[in-house]
């Protein structure tokens, strides 16, 4: 692992590093430094990127082991720690697409994992293999959901790491989010109870909204972000002799009423008013909406942005208990694997076939980077292929107003997640994706011309 940490400009240019599912990210001092010829040539590298002031190195699912010798190698001795002038340079775009992919990469095994079964645990229900009210159905779903209803405190442990604050303060905040006399005053309130409250007060003057956290995203976030900043400042204040009890005592008391108080209704607030954007979007044409966010998910992937409509779905399952872009995001990977297993007829050698055949299958297993960097970037038309292939295949979906009633990853293992009423529809959609982008990518790349131009690059990823 000495090849990246050289090639990005040695350990001293690394600000920061952290991962998604399939790529490493770094936030560098001098991003001149990096020699990216030399990175993209690595084994095991299918890519490398500058995006949204964040260099992107995507390895695809060996990224965690990568991620771990990496870091094994940095003297946090000798790594700068990223002052204000770096962060400075960078737009709001990219200090938010750093902070959603840092904060969702390292916890997207466990959201997937849990939303997997769940989406089985709906199927087998559905097709009415085990009864909804067995002890056994109880015990899946509090396995399942357990992830979901607790999210904050993944969250507040991923950012603290981010914003690199303490993370046993910064799941104490979450557990104040949490805790059951803010909930059960929310389902009190949510189930029309007469006498119940909307708001607490502090000291009858400082109002507590009751709001619901279990599940939200941006009021952890945030008030993590808060806490990071409060924490620095008491910490600065306070003396020697006191820091190491009145420190987090003054932090946590601090953070946790702003959060109650000001960041987690605003961060509520917030998050209803960009699921309403979206939904505004599916009310003025679904189709249209459809097509556009079909269109947009392959370039998403490909700049590492994907992780932007993540905050969103989860928005859209609290409030309304289902979410229409995950099946859009469904269909975008099965564009992408279908063109990539139409390359595979195009390439000559055995070694080609491997790599494009791989890449393809793991297309369908909702893994697209392998598909994306190591085959369809190098053919320009197959992508347009891909990415006309996803916008149809969501349009199509959503003029049938196919809907998920939980986050599950977006593979072909997902299928049983939607058994019920739209079913057939997305069964359609995944054959409608997969063949159109299959059909477009074959006849568009000239296997004389397109292909022998690309193959050099393809046998790269190795």
């Amino acid at each position: 692992m000495q090849s990246v940490i050289k090639g990005v400009g040695g350990a001293e240019n690394i600000n920061k590093i952290w991962h998604c599912m399939t790529r490493l990210r770094f936030d560098l001092a001098d991003e001149n430094k990096v020699a990216w010829d030399e990175i993209k040539n690595l084994p095991g590298v299918l890519g490398a990127q500058s995006q949204s002031g964040q260099v992107q190195i995507i390895i695809g699912p060996k990224v965690n082991t990568w991620y771990e010798a990496i870091v094994s190698q940095l003297d946090p001795a000798s790594k700068p720690t990223g002052n204000v002038s770096t962060n400075a340079r960078k737009s709001l775009i990219s200090m938010f697409m750093d902070t959603v992919s840092g904060v969702f990469g390292p916890i997207v095994p466990a959201i997937a994992g849990a939303g997997m079964i769940k989406g089985l645990l709906a199927g087998l229900i559905a097709l009415k293999v085990i009864s909804a009210k067995s002890e056994t159905v109880m015990i899946i779903d509090l396995i399942a959901s357990g992830v979901f209803y607790f999210l904050p405190f993944f969250l507040a442990v991923s950012a603290a790491r981010i914003f690199k604050t303490n993370e046993y303060l910064a799941a104490a905040v979450a557990a104040c989010l949490m805790y059951p006399t803010l909930i059960d005053a929310a389902k009190a309130l949510a189930s029309h109870t007469a006498d119940a409250p909307t708001a607490l007060y502090f000291m009858d003057i400082l109002p507590v909204s009751v709001f619901n956290y279990s599940a939200s995203v941006i009021p952890v976030i945030f008030s993590v972000l808060a806490l990071s900043y409060i924490h620095r400042w008491v910490d600065k204040i306070m003396p020697d002799v006191l820091k190491t009890v009145f420190t987090p005592t003054l932090t946590l008391f601090i953070a946790a009423l702003v959060s109650l108080t000001v960041i987690g209704p605003a961060g509520i607030y917030l998050g209803k008013l960009l699921a309403l954007g979206i939904q505004g979007l599916f009310e003025v044409s679904s189709v249209f909406a459809g097509f556009i966010v079909g269109a947009i998910r392959p370039v998403a992937i490909l700049t590492g942005m994907h992780h932007a409509m993540t905050p969103i779905a989860l928005q859209n399952f609290t409030d309304q208990g289902w979410d229409m872009l995950m099946p859009m995001m469904f269909m975008a990977n099965m564009a992408i694997a279908g063109s990539t297993f139409a390359i595979y007829f195009h390439v000559k050698t055995r070694e080609q076939k491997s790599v494009v055949l791989s890449a393809a299958i793991s297309g369908l297993l909702g893994i697209t980077e392998p598909a994306l960097f190591g085959v369809l970037t190098r053919y320009k038309k197959a992508f347009i292929a891909t990415t006309i292939s996803s916008s149809v295949a969501s349009a199509f979906i959503a003029f049938f107003g196919v809907r998920l009633y939980g986050y599950i990853l977006s593979s072909i293992f997902s299928l049983p997640a939607y058994i019920g009423p739209y079913f057939i529809y997305i069964v359609m959609g995944v054959v409608l994706s997969l063949g159109l982008s299959f059909t477009l990518t074959y006849l568009m790349v000239v296997k004389n011309k397109d292909t022998e131009k690309s193959v050099p690059l393809v046998s790269q990823v190795r």
